[in-house]
């Protein structure tokens, strides 16, 4: 029941920011796009947070430890700064953009968007239910091993794929060209942080080198 809580009262403050980023620059309550992106991203996130609960509620728990204070290695703590801002800047931009009409995109193509944010996260869905380790943060676990299955038979970082894929369908989701800009820096910092996750991995974790000679690709398939 604590774990029900704390992840409920996450759900709802969470929901708050994210309305509050979108709507409040924005302007207006009047941004479709905006209410569209919010319920396929909570429909989509509340799917993967009972799915956890119902099935690997230790998984669930390790998922609620994020952000720059719950990494133990510093320069994962800059890394998950600049993704923070990163994200943050790409929705106050996409609203901006809308407040003040900077670019026009088709409403097919908001659609597709939404439907990219909503399958990134079932790629992430998808992770979890091959990787009971992936946590929000970097660190070695204890009982951890090597998963060459599923979707990591493909890349060795799938999350972060699921997550790119995701990022790049939220600003236009929300009907900008502008937020692409913000949403673009995520790429590279997505390679920073896989760089310093493997250099921990590498050494801490038997058997990923071995690993990396099998799957040669990090995070998109034949290109890096």
């Amino acid at each position: 029941m604590d774990l029900f809580w704390r992840t409920l009262k996450a759900v709802v403050i969470g929901l708050i920011v994210l309305a509050a980023l979108i709507f409040l620059p924005a302007g207006t309550l009047v941004y479709w796009q905006g209410w569209a992106f919010i319920v396929v991203f909570s429909l989509s996130t509340n799917a993967i947070g009972v799915y956890l609960a119902l099935t690997d509620p230790a998984l669930l728990e390790r998922r609620m430890k994020a952000g720059p204070s719950a990494e133990t290695r510093p320069a994962q703590k800059i890394i998950i700064t600049l993704a923070f801002i990163a994200l943050i800047l790409m929705l106050v931009v996409s609203a901006f953009d809308h407040r003040f009409s900077w670019s026009q995109v088709p409403a097919w193509l908001a659609i597709l968007g939404n439907a990219l944010v909503a399958l990134g996260l079932m790629i992430d869905l998808r992770v979890f239910r091959e990787n009971s380790y992936g946590a929000s943060t970097i660190e070695r676990m204890e009982g951890q091993s090597v998963i060459s299955t599923g979707p990591y038979a493909l890349v060795r970082h799938p999350m972060y794929l699921g997550v790119l894929v995701m990022v790049l369908g939220t600003p236009l989701a929300l009907g900008s060209w502008w937020g692409l800009l913000p949403a673009a820096c995520t790429l590279p910092i997505l390679m920073l942080r896989i760089r310093d996750e493997e250099t921990m991995l590498r050494s801490e974790l038997e058997g990923y080198e071995a690993y990396t000679r099998e799957v040669r690709y990090r995070l998109v398939p034949g290109i890096w």
